[in-house]
């Protein structure tokens, strides 16, 4: 490998590690030279502190670790705790509304509450440690299970989710279920109980109206 090569590759390495990584360690990686890996290391480190990178290349605890520029803390301080402020969509308020009642519940089952998609909000979901990986269904071909996570509950202000808003709360009056009923093609007989009629209604309307109570008490995005 040529000098280049072996830079652009430490910087590859480097920048996917979340914790320092000894020179002896690149070397193998690479197979060139614990040498060579040295001397790309601190010419790496020159330039980057030459040029006045937003980050930084330094040793330290036995290895090599980028870290961000020490001129920028106060910035990167004010990015990342926006993350933390700014509400969540619509659509992601949605899939954790079927999450945090359904859980733990698979995408599909979740895609047919919501009508729609929701890989995207989910995977968005995760990335702000809202939702995580439960387990998985063996009976829905082992597919990936979600649930909420302890920052969930942090964020919404709840000991645990037996203190979300019980669905029945948002139930709608007696005419809006008429309605419902027909919508759904539900028809009240001798075969078909309240109890059993009152539970399609929550679960095709619950969800969507406990969505104001849930952007009321969010803080995040």
């Amino acid at each position: 490998m040529t000098t280049s090569n072996i830079k652009g590759a430490l910087e590859a390495l480097l920048f996917v590690s979340d914790e320092p990584v000894s020179g002896v360690r690149l070397a193998k990686v690479l197979e060139v030279s614990a040498g060579e890996i040295d001397s790309a290391l601190a010419d790496l480190a020159q330039e980057y502190h030459e040029q006045n990178r937003g980050f930084q290349l330094r040793e330290v605890a036995g290895g090599w670790r980028l870290f961000t520029h020490p001129a920028f803390h106060e910035l990167i301080e004010s990015y990342v705790l926006s993350w933390d402020t700014r509400r969540l969509s619509q659509a992601a308020l949605e899939a954790l509304a079927v999450i945090a009642y359904h859980q733990p519940v698979t995408r599909a089952g979740i895609n047919a509450v919501r009508g729609v998609n929701s890989e995207g909000v989910v995977s968005s979901l995760i990335e702000k440690g809202l939702v995580r990986e439960t387990g998985r269904d063996r009976n829905q071909g082992n597919a990936i299970l979600y649930g909420t996570t302890r920052t969930f509950l942090e964020k919404f202000g709840m000991k645990d989710i037996g203190d979300l808003p019980p669905l029945q709360d948002f139930a709608p009056d007696d005419t809006t279920k008429s309605v419902i009923k027909k919508r759904l093609g539900i028809e009240s007989d001798a075969a078909t109980g309240d109890e059993e009629i009152d539970e399609n209604i929550a679960d095709s309307y619950g969800e969507d109206d406990v969505l104001e109570t849930m952007e009321e008490i969010s803080e995040v995005d």
